[in-house]
């Protein structure tokens, strides 16, 4: 029986187009999935579950990482619709003005585990922009997936949490030097590149190298910037890294996602 359980990933989109990711654990009647932010208005995201081979009525549960709009977008109408449980943080539902969920909250906490079944899942604190930001690992118990996007920096906190991680969803936000030439405001400048912000190319690359000896063996770029960042450049720095030569490197297409992957 043990050899028939599996962790897999796919993510839906990702970026300021909008983010979801779903994960999936077990097999057969007894898997377990979850979406991990749900940033798209409610017919697309039926159509991405669609393309996914699933229908909303099969997600066991939603985690929101904090309540930005590109992270919560139909969150609420999904879960009510299908009596879904939904996890998130005391900040993230205070940001989203204390909507009520009849029922369906639950309350996220950083290094509280979360049990679905065939899946754990934890919670940990990021420093992020954000009223209460939460990222996470997920396990079957064999593999660890860590989901890392929207953080200007990884603090000892993060790396220890993502430490042991055979796969990352890992943010690749910007090139700063294409964001000092963009045509954002100063302040906005200020506030990607900040350390509340979002994560640089060298940034992402600096995590996936502390990481990687520890059994890293999927990297998979996210939450790039569609006016600051390009695929190639992120998947250059990430590269780079000597550390990264034995791990498979790919990008989350904004719209696209990614294919299932094993973690």
């Amino acid at each position: 029986m043990g050899l028939e359980l599996m962790l897999r990933f796919k993510n839906l989109g990702s970026g300021s187009t909008g983010n979801a990711t779903l994960i999936e654990a077990g097999s057969g009647g007894d898997r377990k999935r979850l979406l991990v932010d749900c940033g798209l208005g409610i017919r697309q995201l039926d159509f991405r579950l669609n393309q996914a081979g699933l229908q909303a009525d099969e997600i066991d549960a939603i985690f929101i990482t904090h309540e930005h709009s590109d992270h919560i977008g139909c969150a609420r109408q999904l879960a009510m619709r299908y009596r879904i449980p939904v996890w998130m943080s005391h900040g993230t539902h205070a940001g989203m003005g204390l909507a009520d969920f009849d029922g369906l909250l639950n309350i996220a906490r950083d290094s509280t585990p979360i049990d679905l079944g065939e899946m754990q899942v934890m919670p940990f604190t990021v420093p992020h922009d954000a009223r209460e930001p939460l990222q996470l690992t997920a396990t079957d118990g064999h593999v660890r997936l860590g989901v890392l996007t929207d953080l200007g920096h990884a603090s000892a906190h993060v790396l220890r949490h993502v430490a042991q991680c055979h796969a990352l969803l890992l943010e690749c936000n910007h090139d700063p030097d294409l964001l000092n030439a963009s045509r954002y405001p100063p302040f906005l400048k200020r506030r990607v590149a900040g350390l509340y912000g979002h994560l640089a190319n060298h940034a992402a690359a600096e995590i996936a190298e502390a990481v990687a000896g520890t059994g890293l063996r999927r990297i998979v770029a996210a939450h790039l910037s569609q006016q600051n960042n390009r695929p190639d450049l992120a998947l250059a720095a990430l590269s780079e890294r000597a550390a990264c030569a034995s791990i498979e490197l790919l990008v989350a297409h904004p719209v696209e996602g990614t294919g299932w992957l094993d973690v």
